[in-house]
């Protein structure tokens, strides 16, 4: 489905309003409420799009320039000053350094209601590096990070989106506010709930968010994945000799292992919903000295809070019983936490609509011809970019839900009514997290996914500010259905801090080799230009 072929009928739509006869004109006048609220708005939508069509080169440049900063969680610096450049040449005030994070920050526009927030991630994949077009593991750095997600992809479109109706609502002078912001960390889970707890959310009527994708979807009700709350165990011991007087030493290694082997025995008896993984974050120093310090990082992740906070308490009661075998003392904290994602069904619908009308992008044979040379690198199923959308979707099965990963939007969703359209920017069949998923990402996938994330974007909040019924529905949904039951608590407590020293060590070792590799759209069209790729690069055959 080309995505120009429904703005088509929509324009026509609009036409043909002005030139109903006068007895339809009086029937509508009389009667047609609908066609008289929708009919502005349908012109409204060819606007905003027809805009976002004439921002497809400063989309391009977004998207390829915050590729090129890859840029790890709470150190987005380069990110953040580049896209709160923008918007304020745009006229937006911004405020940054917000709720004790460097990196984040809230851009804000217009007056009034509704006051439509729109988010989206900024942070990038440790170890992902890669050179993008190329469909086999090439990093620009070895070693270093990489947008093995696609977070370079979400702001720019946002940002089109909202220039688009900024631009609509000075002409049309509607009333209403706009707000953008990054999901700092989200790799980490470390931002979003300290944007609700600071107050960044308590006057907004609907938030939008977008996130990567492979086709152009949104849902509503449960969400599927799961919510989590990140922990760090640190143990303290007392060093000594390892060879020479080991008995004088207390290892808080050994509680580590001691707290990993109990919990990883704990398994068999959890519930089958629950996934929870850990790394050791310092094992000590050298063999030889038996470790004084050591910690270890836990994610828990289950369906609800309750079973969240009961995986908390679980690994507590496991780190206290490490200690007491070694005779050793421990501490923990909070890195991070995510509610379980439920999301609006008033928005989604009108979303879904939206997404019907700009559809998927048209893709060249070059496109496909990466997708599928990536799949088959891969061993995905080799089907290529999709040319038919998935369509809405409701509440998740619990079944569907235990096999997700966690997102911090889910914080937001239990504050404010919340949807996450899905934009079609990336190559379905990847693993995720991974290089791979960094390949599409500053090609002509990534832009042309991005220009038809934006127009959805851009319809959307055109509802918002033409239905106030809307708005009303999403309240309604939010208080009578959503939240009926179920009320919002944070997994952060009232001490917890955004933990900003995380990626310090590996963004300091790389920032430098990273600088090297910075788009420069003054002198080349496009990234794929500077860094001399041929769009596709694919495989040799027998090699």
């Amino acid at each position: 489905m080309r995505s120009d072929f429904p703005l088509n009928h929509i324009r026509g739509i609009s036409r043909l309003r002005y030139r109903l006869p006068a007895l339809a004109l009086a029937l509508v006048s009389l009667g047609g409420a609908l066609l008289a609220e929708t009919a502005p708005g349908a012109t409204y939508k060819a606007q905003v799009a027809r805009d976002i069509d004439a921002m497809k080169k400063q989309i391009q440049v977004m998207n390829d320039m915050v590729f090129s900063f890859a840029e790890l969680g709470f150190h987005e610096t380069e990110t953040s000053k580049y896209l709160t450049g923008i918007l304020e040449k745009e006229g937006f005030t911004i405020e940054r350094g917000i709720a004790g994070m460097p990196t984040a920050w809230m851009a804000s526009w217009g007056a009034g209601k509704p006051v439509i927030s729109l988010g989206s991630d900024i942070d990038c994949i440790p170890q992902a590096s890669q050179k993008p077009g190329v469909a086999y593991h090439d990093p620009l750095i070895e070693g270093a990070p990489g947008h093995g997600e696609g977070h370079n992809s979400g702001q720019p479109l946002n940002i089109a989106a909202a220039i688009a109706v900024k631009r609509l609502m000075e002409r049309e002078r509607l009333p209403g506010t706009i707000r953008l912001w990054p999901g700092v960390a989200e790799e980490l889970l470390g931002g979003k709930a300290f944007l609700i707890r600071a107050g960044y959310f308590k006057d907004v009527d609907v938030a939008l968010f977008s996130h990567i994708g492979d086709n152009h979807t949104v849902t509503w009700g449960t969400a599927t994945g799961t919510g989590l709350v990140s922990v760090e165990y640190t143990f303290k011991g007392e060093s000594a000799h390892a060879a020479a007087q080991p008995w004088k030493g207390r290892s808080a290694l050994d509680a580590v292992e001691l707290m990993d082997v109990g919990w990883n025995f704990r398994r068999e008896h959890l519930r089958l919903a629950q996934r929870s993984h850990y790394v050791i974050t310092n094992g000590g120093d050298q063999p030889n000295v038996v470790p004084m310090n050591a910690s270890v990082w836990y994610y828990f992740r289950e369906l609800d809070y309750e079973h969240i906070v009961g995986l908390r308490e679980i690994g507590d009661t496991m780190a206290r019983g490490a200690a007491l075998m070694t005779n050793t003392s421990f501490t923990s904290r909070v890195l991070g936490s995510a509610w379980p994602g439920h999301f609006n069904k008033a928005v989604a619908l009108a979303m879904d609509e939206n997404i019907k009308a700009v559809g998927l992008p048209q893709w060249t044979d070059a496109d496909q011809k990466l997708a599928k040379a990536l799949q088959g690198e891969l061993k995905s199923p080799v089907i290529g970019l999709p040319i038919q959308l998935k369509g809405l979707k409701g509440p998740a099965a619990e079944e569907a839900r235990n096999t997700g990963g966690s997102d911090d939007i889910g914080d937001v969703s239990w504050n404010v009514p919340t949807v996450v359209l899905r934009y079609p920017a990336n190559i379905p069949g990847l693993p995720g997290h991974n290089w791979a998923n960094a390949i599409a990402m500053a090609t002509p996938i990534a832009h042309k996914g991005v220009v038809a994330g934006a127009k959805v974007m851009a319809m959307t909040m055109v509802d918002l500010l033409t239905q106030p019924a809307l708005v009303q529905d999403a309240w309604d949904y939010f208080h009578k259905e959503q939240t009926k039951e179920i009320k919002y608590q944070p997994l952060i407590g009232p001490e917890d801090k955004p933990v900003i020293s995380l990626n310090k060590k590996t963004m300091a070792e790389y920032r430098e080799q990273l600088r090297a590799f910075y788009y420069d759209p003054s002198k080349y069209d496009t990234y794929l230009e500077q860094l001399g790729i041929t769009y596709p690069t694919v495989r040799t055959p027998g090699k």
